[in-house]
């Protein structure tokens, strides 16, 4: 009888020793993000154009609710989060307008900048634009920026993050690659351009994970994530040339949940 009794009664307590366990697990897990003090910063691949639903006090910074900053702190609950990433922002604007929210407290920071420094609207522009050698032309421009100036612009920018918000984890996320070359497209840009241009995505991201590495800032690519999602892939989570212009060449809204907000939350 004694024995049968066990029987029934070492499951039961396993169980409730498992269920524990969970719980412990999941409290753990959820304790540290309820205390981050949260910043993001950066441009309009932070920010959010081209995601939509953008927040009514944001005005021309078109901070969107759909935005990997925004969707991570409402996934997360984390004690405190400011959003200042804003459209059109370089390394200067975000050092000189954007860091206001940076304290001894904050324990999270995101950032991306560096594309509108190196001018890659313009250079998008005369892509679609103008002919394909002007194209090829610009951007091997920017990759030079990007080689000559850039990093000493980034530099600057970690270098003022850092002094304000000394104990913080900052993440420094990158762009993605913006064509599947053979892929679906059949009319716009050419496989040269489109090649081109995904060569001064790469660069760009190259300068972004040293400059990142010599701050002692985590680096967190996109690239993969969004791999089978580029345009002319049939399943962008990109906008190519489209209305409003500003939403050209940024995130879609699930390129935000399925691409930057994943690579985010690997780095966190």
């Amino acid at each position: 009888m004694f024995a049968t009794h066990r029987r029934r009664v070492l499951p039961a307590l396993l169980a409730l020793a498992t269920a524990a366990t969970l719980a412990l697990a999941q409290q753990a897990s959820a304790a540290p993000a309820a205390g981050e003090r949260f910043v993001a910063l950066g441009d309009s691949y932070s920010s959010g154009v081209g995601a939509g639903s953008y927040l009514s006090d944001s005005g021309s910074c078109q901070r969107s609710s759909k935005a990997y900053p925004s969707l991570w702190a409402a996934a997360n609950a984390p004690a405190s989060f400011s959003f200042t990433a804003c459209s059109g922002a370089t390394t200067g604007t975000v050092r000189s307008s954007q860091l206001s929210p940076l304290n001894s407290s904050t324990t999270l920071v995101s950032v991306t900048a560096g594309g509108n420094d190196v001018g890659f609207a313009s250079v998008m522009q005369t892509c679609v634009l103008q002919s394909e050698a002007t194209c090829v032309s610009a951007v091997d421009n920017a990759i030079a920026q990007i080689t000559n100036t850039l990093p000493g612009n980034l530099s600057s920018l970690y270098g003022a993050i850092r002094s304000r918000a000394p104990q913080a984890r900052v993440v420094v996320l990158g762009y993605p690659r913006f064509y599947q070359l053979n892929g679906g497209c059949i009319a716009g840009l050419s496989e040269t351009e489109r090649a081109a241009i995904n060569r001064g995505s790469d660069a760009l991201n190259g300068t972004l994970a040293k400059q990142a590495a010599n701050a002692g800032f985590a680096y967190s690519s996109v690239v993969d994530e969004f791999t089978g999602h580029e345009i002319c892939s049939g399943a962008a989570w990109l906008h190519s040339v489209s209305v409003p212009v500003s939403n050209s060449y940024h995130p879609t809204a699930a390129g935000h949940s399925g691409g930057y907000l994943p690579a985010f939350r690997s780095a966190v």
